[in-house]
């Protein structure tokens, strides 16, 4: 049986962000990604891993994880549904350097990366079909970097600048350098 806080991260979707690291030609650039037993080491017990191949992870041409529906961002959805609020589309993706895992009460990423190709943007918003026609929201935004940053988590939110954050998550390093981009997609399943 899952959690409460399962279904309200992944919102019917076990794995809804996903992130693609390209170089300046166009080659995907592979993520390392932890196993089951080394992201929990990582994660719930702080522990630093080394990257070894097969023993602690494997390295993949996509980086794919749920995410963290926000209290605020439950509320402001709310108030969009009916009509009883004046928030804003959530359209804008935004990424940073902050490593505090994600939690229900955040309202800002911890340290949004605002300069170097990383800046909050607007993303292509559509819709897509999980389960029935068009029941899911998809954003996309490819960022492409003039410096170099250890991207560390990313979020939603309903505003250029500020606004209501919908969605956090913090993952393991994805490691930008000048030229490279960065290519994120959420989708937000409405069960």
């Amino acid at each position: 049986m899952q959690t409460l806080s399962n279904e309200r991260g992944r919102m019917r979707i076990k794995e809804n962000v996903k992130y693609v690291l390209r170089d300046a030609n166009g080659n995907i650039k592979p993520f390392f990604r932890y196993n089951p037993v080394a992201h929990f080491m990582l994660e719930k017990l702080g522990l630093r891993l080394p990257k070894i191949k097969f023993l602690s992870g494997s390295y993949v041409n996509e980086l794919q994880l749920s995410n963290l529906i926000t209290n605020a961002g439950m509320a402001a959805v709310a108030s969009r549904i009916n009509g009883s609020g004046g928030e804003a589309a959530f359209t804008y993706i935004a990424i940073g350097t902050g490593t505090t895992a994600a939690a229900a009460t955040d309202t800002a990423l911890e340290t949004e990366i605002t300069t170097g190709g990383g800046a909050r943007a607007a993303a292509t918003a559509s819709r897509v079909t999980t389960d029935v026609a068009n029941d899911t929201a998809q954003l996309v935004l490819t960022y492409n970097f003039t410096s170099s940053f250890a991207v560390t988590e990313s979020g939603v939110f309903n505003d250029a600048t500020t606004g209501v954050m919908l969605a956090r998550q913090v993952f393991s390093a994805i490691n930008v350098v000048n030229t490279d981009s960065l290519q994120v997609t959420w989708k937000i399943d409405v069960d």
